[in-house]
């Protein structure tokens, strides 16, 4: 069974305070064919569509389009701040290799 993705308080955190969802916005995690390593995450503020899976938390909303969603089994979404920046990221136990960028992958 598939499980859908999860995503940290800390995550639905920074949406809160970038004001997402009052702009009608949601987190959009899609996965594309491309990268350096076969698929490249496409992280976006964007309105989520009547097909999406809507995860919700904190008044925020996350949405993964249906063709992106078994990509993301068990997946965790987190926001992170580090020295090179803040920004949201995606643990994939799916993925068998990532590059340095972290937004690519393959399986």
């Amino acid at each position: 069974m598939q499980m859908p993705p999860k995503v940290t308080s800390r995550a639905f955190e920074r949406l809160a305070e970038i004001g997402a969802a009052e702009q009608g916005q949601a987190l959009r995690i899609a996965v594309e064919g491309g990268g350096c390593s076969g698929f490249q995450y496409q992280i976006e503020l964007d309105e989520p569509k009547t097909d999406d899976l809507v995860l919700e938390g904190q008044g925020e909303k996350v949405v993964v389009d249906s063709v992106s969603l078994p990509f993301l089994t068990d997946a965790v979404i987190d926001f992170t701040e580090e020295l090179i920046g803040a920004r949201f990221v995606i643990e994939n136990p799916n993925a068998t290799a990532s590059c340095g960028c972290g937004t690519s992958f393959s399986m």
